[in-house]
């Protein structure tokens, strides 16, 4: 595990990049959240002491959206390292189940999103509309 600049564990954080043909779907933060607050961002969370990451996603991933996934096997395609976290992200694009939000205390809305809405959003990480856009790309090839 690293260390933040304070010498505190940084936070383990798993995402979803969950991808249904040419759309994606995010899920708006609340206002009330204390990091992050009323932004679009990925489905999922932190990883419990003791959890393997994608036992912790397939977890976030049930208790925010109701759905069921296999743990991924697959490497991450993409990471966050930031002062006091580092994110892993996975693309799934089958599971069990349909996305609702039964989170409603971290989230006011889930919407499915085609490229061409990035731009318009306000959105957790700068570094998304280039994910979304290659992973979509890829989809499309």
């Amino acid at each position: 595990m690293s260390n933040s600049a304070d010498g505190s564990p940084k936070a383990r954080i798993v995402t979803a990049l969950l991808r249904d043909g040419d759309r994606v779907l995010l899920c708006h933060r609340s206002p009330r959240r204390r990091w992050y607050p009323d932004v679009w961002d990925l489905p999922g969370g932190h990883v419990e002491p003791g959890e393997l990451p994608g036992a912790a996603l397939a977890r976030e991933l049930r208790e925010e959206l109701g759905i069921d996934i296999p743990a991924p096997s697959d490497p991450p395609v993409h990471e966050v390292h930031a002062d006091t976290f580092d994110m892993q992200i996975w693309l799934i694009d089958a599971w069990t189940g349909s996305p609702v939000n039964v989170a409603p205390d971290e989230h006011d809305a889930i919407a499915w999103f085609t490229e061409d809405a990035f731009g318009d959003l306000s959105l957790a990480h700068d570094s998304y509309p280039a994910l979304f856009s290659k992973v979509l790309a890829e989809h499309r090839a």
